[in-house]
């Protein structure tokens, strides 16, 4: 059963969603970085090109001719990555295929709108047994 993280008061989700993702691929799993949102997708590869604090980690886009090789994946196409390791949701959505992957990453903003939409799934979780770990950022500070 799918493993659930959820990642509180984030001051800026696309920041955490790449030290997440370089984590990830430190410790040799392939990730996808859910997201339909053209503009996030766009921010997040550029973010992977000109962060020299977390330095180059390789990515693509899904739909790229290396997506299938790729260790990290930006978009919403989890059947192109390798392995289903790793599924950050940045998404409002529940992604149809969180329940292929072996953990799921839910990153949530100090945003009130953002922690309805993560509150109501993470009640849709909890409803259907997946242990939930809660980090609070703010408290990591």
């Amino acid at each position: 059963m799918t493993r659930i993280d959820y990642y509180l008061n984030a001051s800026n989700k696309s920041l955490v969603a790449r030290k997440l993702a370089v984590k990830a691929f430190h410790a040799g799993k392939y990730t996808l970085m859910f997201t339909r949102d053209v503009d996030q997708i766009r921010e997040l590869d550029a973010s992977f090109w000109t962060s020299p604090i977390l330095s180059f980690i390789p990515h693509v886009q899904c739909g790229h001719a290396l997506a299938n090789k790729s260790p990290v994946l930006i978009g919403a196409d989890p059947v192109v990555l390798a392995r289903p390791d790793v599924l950050i949701n940045l998404a409002p959505e529940i992604p149809d295929c969180f329940a292929r992957f072996d953990r799921m990453l839910e990153i949530v903003s100090e945003d009130e709108a953002d922690k309805v939409e993560a509150r109501n799934r993470f009640r849709y979780y909890k409803e259907r047994g997946y242990a939930i770990d809660v980090h609070d950022l703010k408290a990591l500070q």
